[in-house]
């Protein structure tokens, strides 16, 4: 079964076209957490972080770059957020790599993660374990 996004870009579906060239497609989210909430897609249907091809990922990060300006100036919001939820378990809806620009209001509600802390040794185990990955 085709992804929606992958129907998207084909047209299958309509968007709201923010930006579009040979590799990279943005519209606007149809469920905005703001308006003007922007995804940013790779038109190759690729599913996560570690499948990317380094060159596209790299076309991505700079029209990520770009419209998140457009955002900044057009809709006069001091701030965004850049989000890739990667993967189902970490809130990725749809399985097509995309990153998520989220223009940012003053006491919009939208509320970060919260954060702890590590335990005495906990920090050095896991970084012990994803060092030996690298």
């Amino acid at each position: 079964m085709e992804c929606v996004f992958c129907k998207i870009i084909k047209g299958e579906i309509p968007s709201y076209k923010v930006y579009e060239d040979e590799s990279v497609y943005a519209f606007l989210d149809i469920n905005p957490v703001n308006f003007g909430h922007t995804l940013v897609i790779p038109k190759k249907h690729y599913e996560n972080m570690e499948e990317i091809d380094k060159k596209i990922l790299c076309d991505l990060i700079k029209v990520v770059k770009k419209i998140g300006g457009a955002i900044k100036k057009g809709l006069k919001v001091e701030g965004y957020n850049i989000n890739l939820n990667n993967g189902s378990v970490a809130g990725q809806v749809v399985p097509h790599f995309h990153f998520h620009i989220i223009p940012r209001l003053e006491n919009d509600g939208l509320k970060l993660w919260d954060q702890g802390e590590y335990k005495n040794g906990e920090a050095e185990n896991v970084l012990n374990k994803i060092k030996k990955e690298l």
